[in-house]
């Protein structure tokens, strides 16, 4: 990186660690994972909205608070945190996320347009804000391509949220979490102005690296409260006993096979890549299926802690087997993206998932978990020996 003028880029001298308002500003995401958590066990158990209706939804709520977050990561990770302009740009996304997520429980509902209106303001205003406060610096045609695909989705996500029909309004937020996604991943393409991706000219790996890191320990956080609200809401009988210790136990196997070996080594692999905007978007992609499979994890855990025993309802297996799953899909996505492969113990892993679904229909959903639980000690204690027989690894990203 190198020293700016104008003092809105980071200069070698700027920290690369997160400021004490990024992480305030997390804790805005962990109250928001917490909704969506909620709205999912509700689905799950309840039936008011219907499993798959409900799933939908909370994917759609979720990948729009995704955005807003990963949007803000990327642009602290390539400006200067302690400017006083990109503070006030922090500590509107905080009151912004933070609107969103008390209207994510209703959020398909009652609360729909609050929830719609609030992330258009957000993404178009502090676009806007950076560009006056700012004086157009430091990249003007920066910010002409974001607003262009940001005013594509907008209309979208307004007329969403002002609809009755649940059925048009997840149409169309659907429409525009496609806009502002694709967006994102090719670097908003602009007529006459080409694509950029953020920060493609000096990213603080480290940064960029611990930032994603936070979000998932953030995430595995989220999932020890509902573990934790769980049991202690049931009548500490043997068979919820027993479920709490397994949730516990999968939590830190999803800690360990995060973190063993790629998890740990992201700043690095950033710093290897011969195209370090483009893996860390890709990055961003991979922990983004991680959090998502680690929420849904945390649905399981609350559904057979509270309901050991007894049938198993067939869609209460996309949580307790499909988080699982869906983790270790995101987890070898990363892998692949800092190591250029993927560990056959991962894919192992899937595959067991997938092939002991149709024999853990005839479970209980105890066992069922005890049984997802058992698929992550294996990868787990496959990475373990082999990191016992190679020497360390050096991350070799594919670009």
């Amino acid at each position: 990186m190198r020293n700016t003028p104008d003092g809105l880029l980071r200069s070698e001298a700027t920290r690369q660690r997160a400021t004490f308002l990024e992480l305030f500003l997390d804790l805005v995401f962990v109250f928001a994972l917490t909704r969506i958590s909620a709205r999912l066990i509700a689905d799950f158990t309840d039936g008011q909205r219907g499993v798959y209706a409900g799933l939908g939804q909370a994917l759609l709520l979720f990948l729009a608070l995704w955005a807003v977050w990963s949007v803000t990561v990327w642009s602290t990770s390539w400006l200067d945190p302690d400017a006083p302009i990109v503070q006030t740009v922090i500590i509107m996304t905080l009151v912004g996320a933070m609107t969103m997520a008390v209207a994510v429980p209703h959020g398909f509902g009652a609360r729909a347009s609050l929830f719609a209106i609030t992330l258009v303001t957000l993404q178009i205003g502090r676009v806007v804000f950076f560009h006056v406060a700012g004086h157009g610096r430091p990249d003007p045609q920066q910010s002409i391509r974001i607003l262009f695909w940001f005013g594509l989705s907008a209309p979208l996500w307004v007329v969403g949220g002002l609809v009755n029909d649940g059925t048009v309004r997840g149409t169309l937020w659907t429409l525009a979490v496609l806009i502002d996604y694709t967006g994102l991943f090719l670097g908003w393409p602009t007529p006459r102005l080409g694509a950029q991706r953020l920060g493609v000219q000096m990213i603080a790996a480290e940064h960029l690296a611990e930032r994603y890191q936070q979000f998932l320990l953030i995430a595995l956080g989220e999932a020890i409260f509902v573990i934790g609200l769980a049991f202690s809401g049931s009548e500490f009988h043997t068979d919820q006993t027993y479920g709490f210790v397994l949730a516990l136990a999968s939590t830190v196997l999803l800690w360990r096979i995060y973190f063993h070996v790629a998890g740990g080594m992201l700043g690095t692999a950033v710093d290897r890549s011969r195209n370090p905007a483009r893996l860390a978007t890709d990055m961003a992609f991979a922990h983004m299926i991680m959090i998502a499979a680690i929420v849904l994890t945390g649905v399981g855990f609350e559904l057979f802690i509270t309901e050991p025993l007894g049938h198993l309802p067939a869609a209460w297996l996309i949580a307790i087997f499909g988080g699982p799953a869906l983790f270790l899909a995101g987890r070898s996505t990363l892998e692949y993206q800092v190591f250029g492969r993927v560990s056959r113990s991962r894919i192992a892993g899937l595959l067991a998932l997938g092939l002991l679904t149709p024999a853990a229909l005839h479970l209980q959903p105890l066992t069922a978990g005890a049984v997802a639980a058992v698929v992550l000690l294996g990868v787990a204690a496959a990475d373990a020996r082999r990191s016992r027989h190679r020497s360390p690894e050096t991350p070799t990203p594919p670009y």
